[in-house]
């Protein structure tokens, strides 16, 4: 047997959910992929990364809520 082993790249289970907080960001301030390419390079650095933020943050709110409903079904822990 070899001790070698396939390196997998791990998958994002919140990938998809986060790409569409982006596109969601992105779409109620007016963007498209389009209207992206056409801003500097600057500009689209800095829309892009005001999206990565907004997306981190609803994620950030969406582990909270099932945290929450999963602590409400199953009791939380006394310390």
């Amino acid at each position: 047997m070899s001790a070698e082993r396939a390196e997998v790249p791990a998958v994002d289970p919140h990938a998809k959910l986060e790409h569409a907080f982006i596109q969601e960001y992105l779409e109620r301030r007016g963007y498209t992929p389009e209207t992206l390419r056409t801003l500097s390079e600057l500009e689209a650095t800095a829309v892009m990364r005001q999206a990565s933020l907004y997306a981190s943050g609803r994620l950030t709110e969406v582990e909270s809520r099932a945290h929450l409903v999963d602590d409400l079904h199953h009791g939380v822990p006394r310390a």
